[in-house]
């Protein structure tokens, strides 16, 4: 299996595994100051948004980041609300058949992004809920962020 294929089926199990038991504007509070915590400690320049359907429920932009890093935002989203997959995943599967996201999908590079960062958010009564979504770093540092926090309400 190929380290491309490897990382897919990873992905794939995290999605199966991070599902929330709820969630609501607190909870997008608590995955979101998780994120910003941890920037902090480490200086990420790093710009952070959790989403519902419905629109945002918590933004940030750490010291460093630009006002580029909330247009990367919207664009993962996009990707994450048009297939309710991680944005690196459906990046990663377009990979694999050697496209990116817009040309594979036919829509507007202005609008999606073909980059991870974008992690959905799921719940067991509803399935997908909404979006936490990273720019700042590299598409898996960003992606394990939004991973991580979601982790950590689990915990």
């Amino acid at each position: 299996m190929s380290e491309r294929l490897d990382h897919i089926a990873r992905l794939e199990e995290e999605r199966r595994t991070l599902v929330l038991p709820a969630f609501n504007a607190d909870v997008a509070w608590t995955i979101g100051n998780h994120i910003r915590a941890r920037a902090s400690a480490e200086n990420y320049p790093i710009a952070i948004e959790v989403s519902g359907i419905g629109g945002r429920l918590f933004f940030a932009a750490m010291p460093g980041a630009s006002p580029d890093n909330a247009e990367w935002i919207r664009r993962k989203r996009n990707v994450v609300e048009r297939f309710w997959e991680s944005s690196l995943l459906v990046t990663l599967r377009c990979d694999e058949r050697g496209r990116k996201i817009p040309e594979q999908f036919k829509l507007s590079e202005a609008d999606f992004v073909h980059s991870g960062g974008g992690v959905a958010i799921r719940t067991a009564d509803s399935g997908f809920v909404g979006c936490v979504t990273v720019s700042g770093l590299t598409q898996y540092q960003d992606h394990q962020l939004g991973a991580e926090a979601l982790r950590a309400l689990l915990a």
